[in-house]
């Protein structure tokens, strides 16, 4: 028997519970870069997103992100999580 919890975490845009394994991590790395992590274990500052089309467009429009890190983030770190999303979604 495992009894140990699994991690939550909440998605930015829906504010939603999820399991941590069910959700993709955006990371500030310590060198001030912004990635998608696919592994979840990159060192550094993590905001976490479900799968959802809707999550990804409002992850957008409302620049999530930019709450999510207390900085502005530059347009291309959105597109490369769209592109991330959009093609997982294509694959499927």
């Amino acid at each position: 028997m495992n009894n140990k919890q699994k991690p939550i975490r909440t998605c930015i845009a829906c504010r939603q519970e999820f399991e941590k394994h069910e959700l993709v991590r955006i990371v500030r790395t310590p060198d001030g870069n912004y990635v998608v992590d696919k592994t979840g274990k990159l060192n550094g500052r993590g905001a976490y997103i479900c799968g959802s089309v809707e999550c990804v467009k409002k992850l957008k429009k409302n620049r999530l992100l930019n709450r999510a890190f207390a900085t502005t983030i530059p347009d291309e770190v959105y597109d490369a999580v769209e592109e991330a999303f959009v093609g997982k979604q294509e694959q499927s």
